[in-house]
């Protein structure tokens, strides 16, 4: 059950009619989920802003970093520039390398790319060990290029999935989540891989105190949008994301990695003064991901590689 089955309704937006960064227009999603053994708890989950060539037909986007103990590959071109090259791809920390040779080897396959040399693949990453054989090598640069290959619109699979398989939130499992507004004639969508901690928080009332759970972790959230943004309102978008962030109770500590993402499929350039409805409802939707990762993920056996020994991590449960 998602947030709002559970009769929990966060901001004065409405959402999409899939409550999903998918009701962006062409937005796809693809995972591959990877639970196997007693160990091995992780995935990848590729973001497509459009069906179209990327490489050649690239959509503005910002970056935003909060606090930058992370691996966001790409992450100076896409600011210098202010846009994508390449779909995004998320994946646990010491799988990064490999997302770049994934999202290098899907662009170089397009018959369009066949006199490309340089490609900016953009990668995002949180840390999967409390859960997941980390020092495996999984997922693979072929697992990660089914996500890329079977990306699809639609409903968004949320929770315990991709790159969310083996994610904790607040000392709870923690996941994929995703939730969507719209505001004045445009839609905007966000998706996380949730993987921090602080006091769990749900409007504003602390729900569970969880502070001593877990101290440490990180987020990664994407924004899709169809409006029409410059790459530095894009930018100051994804900025306000994180007051969503905040306000479920993230303790944005020296060991969080918090990045964002914001692209848009529109062109042109709405003025700044028409940005502050987008700003607000950016802020609800991230924490609608958030909640919406929480609940919809499930109780989790895995592997600590940190400790060396098996891990249980419960749901949360309203």
């Amino acid at each position: 059950m998602r947030a709002r089955e559970h009769g929990i309704k966060i901001g004065r937006f409405a959402p999409g009619p899939l409550n999903a960064i998918t009701d962006v227009a062409g937005v796809k999603i693809g995972h591959v989920t990877l639970i196997e053994g007693e160990r091995t708890r992780t995935g990848a989950t590729a973001i497509l802003p459009h069906s179209d060539n990327v490489f050649t037909n690239r959509p503005r986007a910002g970056l935003s970093v909060l606090n930058g103990f992370g691996k966001f590959a790409g992450a100076t071109q896409l600011q210098e520039l202010g846009e994508l090259e390449t779909p995004i791809l998320l994946t646990n920390t010491l799988a990064t390398g490999r997302a770049v040779e994934a999202l290098v080897q899907h662009t170089l396959a397009h018959p369009e790319n066949k006199l490309v040399t340089s490609i900016n693949a953009v990668v995002g990453e949180t840390n999967d060990g409390r859960l997941n054989d980390i020092r495996a090598a999984r997922p693979s640069i072929e697992e990660m290029r089914v996500a890329l290959n079977t990306a699809s619109k639609g409903p968004v699979a949320e929770g315990a999935v991709g790159a969310g398989t083996g994610t904790i939130s607040f000392g709870l499992k923690g996941g994929v989540g995703t939730a969507s507004r719209l505001v004045e004639g445009h839609t905007l969508g966000v998706l996380v891989q949730s993987n921090f901690g602080g006091t769990l928080r749900v409007n504003g009332r602390e729900v569970r105190e969880t502070s001593k759970a877990d101290a440490d972790g990180s987020i990664v959230i994407v924004i899709a949008t169809d409006a029409s943004l410059c790459a530095r309102n894009l930018t100051r978008l994804a900025t306000r994301s994180f007051a969503g962030l905040a306000r479920i109770g993230s303790s944005l500590s020296n060991g969080s990695g918090d990045y964002a993402l914001a692209f848009t499929s529109a062109s042109g350039d709405m003025p700044n003064d028409q940005c502050s409805p987008l700003f607000e409802a950016v802020i609800e939707a991230t924490e609608e991901a958030i909640l919406n990762a929480l609940l919809a993920a499930r109780d989790m056996q895995g592997y600590d590689a940190l400790k060396d020994r098996p891990n249980l991590i419960r749901s949360l449960k309203l």
